[in-house]
């Protein structure tokens, strides 16, 4: 059996080393795929763009490992990573180097492997970097997310290490928030009820529905990290109150990036308020959470449209108005 843990002095240089391997590993992706798709022209890319969304997700892996040791690495300068911590990053590296190496599933039905992106050679050589190699087969084991669990049974998550006194105090503020909640929450859970109007307009009030919406739009401007210390220890309480705030967020993104400025304007300062609660359907008979093939039909009645958010056929259809 698999010890749960690889040895601490060598665990944030062998993370460093298999980085550089990663990294290394997307640089030449991105080269294939600039070739495939003749430097970027948009009939080139429209035709290659399982390889152009598969390097998306390499480099996106790459990134998050480089934060994930960019936290480890504050958190030892400051002489603050323990068990659940080193337990943490190991696992990530594990998992994500294993998947760089054979294929990211980016859904159900999607898999981008290395000959996707024409790398099938250097993922080979990537594969058997002895630091990727080693983390591959020691970092994500069973003993190591059996450790894993039982620590955070004991209601261990390990330390952030935000380095920003706002986000901190703001992480505080919102796991009271959860805690308060708590055993409602667990109701809620039991019987399938819906969360509370007054537990929205709590949420409301406190500023989870505008965290990232612009000031000028009536949110509080803040950043995703804000977004996710927030939903993060909502989640900690119930995993349906880490969740309200994250379908304002998407909404607003998608408005403030795609909208005409009266569009900004109709809706973004009463998503912030919570006056407005978006709704998304990601589950359908046949389909699960398979983005791509969901379907839906839109009748206009009146000043609404009824939206039938469930595949043609289905004998359960499901619908939302707007």
């Amino acid at each position: 059996m698999n010890l749960p843990m690889i040895d601490s002095p060598d665990l944030l240089p062998l993370a460093r080393r298999a980085l550089g391997a990663a990294e290394t590993l997307v640089e030449r992706a991105r080269q294939r795929v600039a070739e495939l798709t003749q430097g970027g022209k948009a009939e080139a890319l429209e035709r290659e763009q399982f390889a152009a969304h598969g390097l998306a997700w390499y480099s996106t892996y790459a990134a998050g490992l480089g934060q994930m040791l960019a936290w480890a690495e504050r958190l030892q300068a400051a002489g603050g990573i323990g068990e659940i911590e080193r337990l943490i990053l190991q696992a990530a590296f594990g998992e994500y180097l294993a998947q760089m190496a054979g294929g990211l599933a980016m859904s159900q039905g999607e898999i981008a492997r290395p000959a996707d992106l024409g790398i099938e050679q250097e993922a080979a050589d990537f594969a058997a970097n002895a630091a990727v190699a080693r983390l591959m087969r020691e970092g994500n084991t069973d003993s190591t997310r059996r450790r894993l669990a039982a620590l955070m049974a004991e209601g261990r998550f390990g330390e952030s290490a935000l380095e920003d006194e706002s986000l901190t105090l703001m992480r505080d503020q919102f796991h009271r928030f959860a805690e308060a909640h708590r055993e409602e929450a667990h109701r809620w859970h039991r019987e399938d009820a819906l969360i509370p109007i007054a537990v929205v307009e709590e949420l409301a009030a406190l500023g989870v529905f505008g965290l990232t919406i612009p000031e000028a739009y009536g949110g509080l401007g803040l950043g995703k990290l804000a977004m996710c210390v927030v939903t993060e220890e909502l989640s900690r309480g119930y995993i349906g109150l880490g969740s309200l705030g994250t379908r304002s967020e998407i909404a607003a993104e998608l408005i403030g990036l795609g909208g005409t400025e009266a569009q900004k304007q109709r809706w973004l300062p009463d998503l912030a308020a919570g006056r407005i609660l978006p709704t998304a359907v990601f589950t359908e008979p046949g389909t699960g959470s398979d983005l791509g093939s969901l379907k839906t039909r839109a009748l206009r009645e009146g000043a609404h449209y009824r939206v039938t958010a469930a595949r043609p056929g289905s004998p359960t259809p499901r619908a939302a108005t707007s």
